[in-house]
């Protein structure tokens, strides 16, 4: 995250990772499939680092699809050879993709063994992952402050993506999360929700699609709102919770974050965490006020009782008073100053 994915290396590459140190090994490419950590190809040592690097590097990119190179250098160190670790994350990758490989790399360097890894690269174009661009790379090293894993995820997802103008129609990537564009049927559904032609609204991430989609509107009693969350599946709602609080009535708006633990695939909590805060932005920016933002596991915990003491916590009406401190026991006695009168 670092955002943490939960993604590790699968048998077959933590075993080849063992192996891989002979000096034999030019280069591996590591893909995330079926949401392990994979070896997808490698080569063996040919020429000098500086022959091989086009000659394999180049060819193990995929256009449109993220992946991890690890490249053998012709320099050692006390543990061994030094290695490049180069994150492949094209533009024209899917949001879901880049976030996903740049939470996981935290997780492939700590496998690998991050002491042998004596420098890092990001590359979102194919002029890039080549000799030429290596060495450039090289050329505009500076000695930035250390970052924490959590920050190097971040950072990188920034570079991955440089549209800044915000709308409806319109997703970017923040330090706070992706922000996917919703469709005019979930948009619509949301003004209706103001002027009152619903008390309820489900919404869904089509996670191929990219969109955040409306799943279910209708108006409903608060007894019904547990049983309209899925078991399987994360969703975000809106309620207008109708309550009584010191004799006035009150209708507030409550967004509920319901993500059933780990039923849900990894990418699904990754997404649905991601878009929480720009989706209420959205949301926010149409009109809406919300109340209270809540994160539950299971449907069973909407009770009135709980909703009514999430919007209006109960005080701590028992604490003692503040208490004046008494002065030192040497102070000695009060001076009491009288106005003289004149002769």
């Amino acid at each position: 995250m670092s955002h943490q994915t939960g993604i590790q290396a699968n048998a077959e590459l933590k075993k080849y990772f063992g192996k891989c140190r002979d000096g034999k090994l030019r280069v591996m490419k590591v893909s995330i499939d079926n949401e392990q950590l994979t070896l997808a190809k490698h080569q063996t040592v040919k020429g000098t680092w500086e022959q091989d690097f086009d000659k394999y590097v180049p060819l193990m990119i995929v256009e449109e699809q993220p992946c991890y190179i690890l490249y053998r250098l012709d320099t050692t160190n006390s543990l061994g050879h030094d290695w490049l670790l180069l994150s492949w994350s094209p533009d024209s990758a899917p949001v879901r993709q880049k976030m996903l490989y740049a939470s996981t790399k935290a997780t492939l360097k700590q496998e690998f063994g991050s002491a042998h890894i004596k420098d890092e690269m990001h590359a979102t174009v194919k002029d890039e992952v080549s000799l030429k661009g290596y060495k450039a790379h090289l050329s505009g090293i500076s000695a930035p402050a250390p970052l924490t894993d959590r920050e190097e995820a971040l950072k990188e997802l920034q570079q991955t993506e440089h549209n800044t103008n915000y709308s409806i129609d319109s997703r970017q990537s923040t330090m706070g999360g992706v922000a996917f564009p919703i469709t005019e049927a979930a948009e619509q559904s949301i003004h209706d929700l103001k002027r009152g032609s619903y008390n309820y609204l489900q919404f869904k991430i089509d996670l191929e699609e990219e969109k955040i989609h409306l799943s279910k509107a209708a108006k409903i009693s608060l007894t019904e709102l547990p049983a309209q969350v899925p078991a399987d599946q994360a969703r975000y709602h809106l309620y207008i919770f109708p309550h009584t609080h010191e004799g006035d009535y009150m209708e507030s708006i409550v967004f509920i974050y319901s993500m059933p633990g780990y039923s849900c695939s990894i990418k699904e909590r990754m997404m649905y965490s991601s878009c929480k805060g720009q989706f209420l932005d959205i949301i926010e920016k149409i009109g809406v006020e919300v109340a209270k933002r809540l994160e539950i596991d299971d449907g069973k915990e909407l009770t009135e009782e709980f909703l009514y003491d999430e919007i209006h916590p109960k005080r701590n009406l028992h604490r003692p008073a503040f208490a004046k401190p008494k002065g030192p026991p040497n102070r000695g006695a009060k001076r009491i100053t009288k106005t003289q009168t004149a002769q």
